[in-house]
């Protein structure tokens, strides 16, 4: 059996004892954050991160494993497994490796080599790679044959070429001579599709475009690739010198200057032209593309995990409005727990009158739903519904906050939104949405698709499978690192919850519904099929406000309840004094708890819970406004600096808010007065910052930013 530990040990600079007991913990179905926070003493304190990629590599093993087993069954399957071959397969440590032993073994459509060989005319090809001082003509006639095809000299050798070009082609020391070539010298070029260059003007940039491949940036790889599947340009990742390359493979063939070598070498230039070339291509596309999907989705999972732990305003009486010009401005009130308590719908753009009694209805059902902040959604409207509800003269303080609506349709039109309101339409769904958006992003984002919340690019170019598993981690990470009130979440956040799940979640829910409020984390046991099991990986994550167990409120896991009490008992008190009193909690010695189970790393973060139980992690929410002078791209002037929020980062810059409908970018070389590498090195999502109007092009609605000296 593979020794999988050592394997990634090595290749993740670990020891083998930190990676050998995740993946045993891994493998007992414990999950990443479970891992990261309770069991700090079996990995060594791996954050996430690098359990993550224990868990990636394992994957990836086993898959290789998994290939191997397959081809050696079906080479021994056609009689031909020797021992020799045998060796070198179980001997190859890349799934590159194996396919390139695979090669010559593997079943394929009938090819030229295989037609010839039904000609009889592997002898001569075997002969011609021995390349004899011996006449053509005298190899040649002992394979003519008008039975099998072969009328000429001219058609025997043509048929050795091709049994000699595929067995060059499949040769794997051939094909790593052509892929270090690749390695070394291969550009990345594309051209336009003739007749294209109008209909395909996005593209222009790379109608006629050639740079090193391996240089190349994940988001031009991504764009250009983009281009071909839409039809409008060609696309190649070929080496620069092609001539160079069918020379190097040559030499090891072409052995002496006879006419049967002279043969060998037409051969091996159609096998590397035929076979080889495209095939190699083919690979380094794929890397090409692997590359860029993995940066794009690095920067998409952080992306989403700043927009996941944006700052929450709260628990407040919300007024949320999802605006609209002809239609009117969907208009709800929410309570603190942000149950719908009232809609309606007003229509400010109509006339002068209907705009008056709009801002009355605002004024009163402030005042009647006590409303302690207004969110407005930013899409079509969003700055002229801001101004409407900045000339409301309300009675008491109310804060007006502008909310991203991005995956707000998405959710509205989506089952979980039918299930919570059946009775309501989409308007209404997605107004509540962006007022439950300002109390809580995380409760509310996590009911949304990641890739429909509009926080990265080419996310539909990129692997699928790939994404959907990198931001299924950002959520879980997210939402375990926050925690999650019991009897109050909602089934899609408890899902995310570690070792819950949606059947689970459901469970929950409808345990919460038929029996009342949790009046404990013990309580999760009565609750339908959920185990020991799925106690211990959820319990530590789940807060129980109610609970009479001051532990219950905090991220103290279950199994150290008994040990906290010890901790109470040996300075005298209980354990609500131990929470309460910082002057009991500093009489406490962790080093008289240290055991072969609980370190040193378990009690710091035991004493630190305890200090501020059940702290939220996120930073505290600020009001952000827009520059009141400038609400579409028209007010925008060269040299204005204005207010703007960062709503997305990519590896070429940032884009920024500043309330004209339309984001404005700033490239990375504008970002700072320093040379930046990756923009998350100066900005986060959501942050607030100043920048300056470079150019506006109003024809392609584009704004160009910069935030250099802008402090």
């Amino acid at each position: 059996m593979t020794n999988y530990a050592d394997i990634i040990a090595l290749k993740l600079n670990l020891s083998v004892q930190q990676v050998g007991r995740t993946i045993a913990l891994l493998e007992e179905g414990a999950t990443i954050p479970f891992i990261a926070r309770y069991r700090k003493e079996a990995t060594g304190s791996l954050d996430e991160v690098q359990i993550a990629a224990i868990r990636d590599a394992l994957l990836k093993l086993k898959e290789i494993d998994k290939r191997r087993e397959s081809i050696l069954e079906s080479i021994d399957g056609q009689g031909k497994l020797t021992d020799e071959l045998r060796a070198q397969i179980e001997k190859a440590e890349s799934l590159q490796e194996l396919e390139d032993l695979y090669l010559p073994y593997k079943p394929k459509r009938r090819t030229r080599a295989m037609i010839a060989k039904e000609k009889g005319l592997e002898p001569l090809a075997q002969a011609l790679m021995r390349q004899p001082d011996t006449p053509l003509e005298n190899l040649a006639k002992p394979y003519l044959s008008s039975e099998r095809g072969v009328e000429s000299v001219e058609d025997a050798l043509a048929g050795a070429r091709d049994i000699i070009a595929e067995t060059v082609s499949e040769n794997a020391g051939t094909r790593n001579v052509v892929r270090n070539m690749f390695r070394r010298t291969a550009q990345l070029s594309s051209k336009v599709v003739k007749g294209k260059e109008d209909e395909g003007h996005k593209f222009e940039s790379w109608f006629d475009w050639s740079e090193a491949a391996m240089r190349a940036p994940s988001h031009r790889i991504l764009a250009m690739f983009r281009g071909e599947d839409e039809g409008f340009l060609r696309v190649h990742v070929l080496p620069s010198n092609a001539d160079e390359v069918c020379e190097s493979i040559e030499r090891h063939y072409v052995k002496n200057r006879t006419e049967a070598a002279e043969q060998v070498r037409m051969a091996v230039k159609d096998g590397y032209k035929r076979l080889i070339e495209p095939s190699i291509e083919n690979e380094y596309r794929s890397m090409l593309k692997e590359r860029a999907d993995k940066e794009a989705i690095k920067v998409f999972a952080e992306n989403l995990k700043q927009l996941l732990l944006a700052p929450p305003l709260g628990q407040k009486r919300i007024l949320a409005i999802d605006p609209g010009f002809r239609t009117g401005c969907k208009t709800v009130c929410l309570d603190a727990q942000g149950q719908l308590l009232h809609n309606e719908t007003i229509y400010p753009f109509t006339s002068v009158r209907e705009e008056r009694a709009a801002i009355n209805k605002l004024e009163a059902l402030v005042e009647a739903f006590h409303i302690e902040a207004i969110a407005i959604g930013n899409g079509t409207a969003g700055r002229e519904t801001e101004e409407v509800v900045q000339r409301c003269l309300f009675k008491t303080k109310v804060v007006a906050v502008v909310v991203s609506e991005n995956g707000a349709s998405v959710y509205s039109a989506s089952d979980v939104a039918r299930r919570e309101f059946p009775d309501y339409d989409v308007t209404v769904r997605g107004a509540v949405s962006i007022g439950r958006r300002l109390m809580d992003p995380l409760s509310e984002l996590v009911k949304i698709d990641p890739k429909s919340i509009g926080v990265g690019q080419y996310q539909h170019d990129v692997d699928q499978k790939m994404l959907q598993s990198s931001l299924d981690d950002v959520v879980m990470s997210c939402v375990n690192s926050v925690g999650v009130e019991l009897n109050t979440a909602s089934r899609e956040l408890l899902s995310y919850v570690s070792g819950i799940g949606p059947a689970l979640a459901d469970n929950i829910v409808r345990y919460r519904n038929r029996e009342g409020a949790f009046s404990c984390r013990e309580d999760l046991l009565k609750v339908e099929r959920l185990g020991a099991k799925a106690f211990e990986q959820s319990a530590g994550f789940l807060r129980v406000r109610e609970s009479a167990n001051p532990l219950d409120h905090s991220a103290v896991h279950p199994e150290r309840y008994a040990l906290v009490e010890r901790m109470a008992k040996s300075v005298g008190c209980d354990v609500q004094t131990l929470v309460d009193s910082k002057e009991a909690r500093g009489k406490v010695d962790i080093n008289q708890f240290v055991s072969d189970d609980c370190g040193l790393p378990t009690l710091q973060d035991i004493m630190k819970e305890l200090d501020k139980p059940g702290l939220d992690p996120r930073a505290k929410f600020e009001v952000f406004e827009f520059d009141k002078n400038v609400s579409k791209i028209e007010d925008l002037r060269e040299g204005m600096v204005l207010p703007g929020i960062v709503t997305n980062i990519t590896a070429f810059g940032a884009f920024v808010d500043v309330g004209v409908h339309q984001d404005g970018l700033v490239h990375i070389s504008q970002l700072a007065n320093r040379r930046v590498n990756d923009p998350s090195e100066v900005v986060h999502l959501h942050q607030h910052v100043k920048v300056k109007v470079l150019e506006v092009d109003l024809r392609r609605h584009r704004i160009s930013l910069t935030m250099k000296g802008c402090e």
